[in-house]
């Protein structure tokens, strides 16, 4: 049973969403999360009820119904006390927000890590930089956000982010999920399986300055940038690797096909980080947890975040797909995870069933 620290929660846990950052690591061990020791519980998105408040806490109280996101497997955390899949875990109150009593804990469970991989993507001075000064309230502006994979769960968060700083979206995602994007804010949405895609996106901008290009589903690195050399964006915040981390065995040790993996990461991120330069476009990978210790995380959870979700001008996305069962559930659904799952988030309902309902 965890305490609350300093300017902590401790949540009674109600709903987990499961990531591909959890079936990454469970996959990889300790290559790309070193710092991680074994065991260690995974699990960023949580929603639930407030049993304990640490000292410096304002604005939540015991009995809350919030979201928050968990993050125990950053550098320098508690692994075990401050990660999501588990009863109760203990979060920092910057990245929490109220949940309206009318939202179940299974349609919040599905924000945290997507919204705050959208916010740094979008926000920190690293990435794209973008203003969010007024996130919530500011004016249109004339400049485009260029968005390629708009229907995975941080490309549905940063449409919503973007146009809430006031930019306007152009977007990509498969033909099904056009109206989706349009009702989240895009004004544009292209095919990305369309061959002549970077060119419909190009010429969609037209003569508009675009202030950054935000790569999100795997590949997307190199039309983005292409889409930012056409059109004189100068950055490219990516969140996904250029090759599917899937494509290994689960188990410890050597393998031909883990080799492989990582041998095709490291020539296709060579080539992306070489053509950048060479063509004036300067690309990043995103790090979501970098607003836990910046003016974004507040901005975004504090600021924004309960009166967006309050009044609605926010949506939850992706859709839930429930899964029930509790913590034993969790493993099911990361196998799911690994196997495909589009424009929805598999959540686990921590809610015992009742009997005959």
């Amino acid at each position: 049973m965890p305490t609350a620290k300093s300017e902590q929660l401790v949540i009674e846990v109600r709903a987990v969403a499961v990531n591909p950052l959890d079936a990454i690591i469970q996959s990889n061990g300790r290559v790309m999360y070193g710092w991680l020791p074994y065991p260690v519980v995974l699990g960023e998105d949580v929603a639930g009820i407030v049993v304990e408040t640490g000292t410096g806490v304002a604005g939540f109280a015991v009995g809350d119904r919030v979201v928050a996101y968990a993050i125990g497997l950053e550098k320098g955390r508690d692994a075990v006390t401050e990660s999501g899949f588990q009863n109760y875990v203990a979060v920092d109150a910057a990245l929490a927000s109220p949940l309206p009593h009318g939202v179940a804990f299974e349609e919040a469970a599905v924000l945290p890590l997507a919204i705050t991989t959208a916010a740094a993507g979008l926000f920190e001075a690293r990435q794209l930089g973008l203003d969010y000064g007024r996130l919530g309230h500011a004016e249109p502006r004339a400049e485009i956000v260029v968005i390629w994979g708009g229907a995975t769960s941080v490309g549905g968060n940063a449409i919503q982010l973007a146009r809430a700083a006031g930019y306007r979206v152009i977007t990509t995602a498969s033909a099904r999920n056009h109206d989706r994007m349009r009702r989240l804010g895009a004004e544009s949405v292209f095919d990305y399986h369309d061959p002549d895609v970077v060119d419909q996106v190009v010429r969609a901008v037209d003569a508009a300055p675009v202030a950054g290009v935000l790569a999100l589903a795997v590949g997307s690195g190199v039309p983005s940038v292409k889409i930012a050399r056409a059109t004189g964006a100068k950055k490219v915040a990516m969140a996904s690797p250029p090759v599917s981390f899937y494509d290994q065995p689960r188990r410890a040790g050597f393998s031909l096909e883990r080799t492989g993996l990582f041998l095709r990461l490291g020539i296709r991120s060579a080539l992306l980080q070489l053509r950048s330069p060479i063509t004036g476009v300067r690309s990043s990978f995103i790090w979501g947890s970098a607003i836990a210790s910046s003016p974004v995380g507040p901005a975004v959870w504090r600021s924004y975040l309960p009166e967006a979700l309050a009044t609605g001008t926010h949506q939850l996305y992706p859709e839930p797909h429930v899964i029930p069962g509790g913590l034993p559930a969790v493993q099911g659904a990361l196998d799911a995870l690994r196997g495909g799952v589009s424009s929805t988030k598999l959540v686990v309902s921590l809610v015992p069933e009742v009997p005959g309902a």
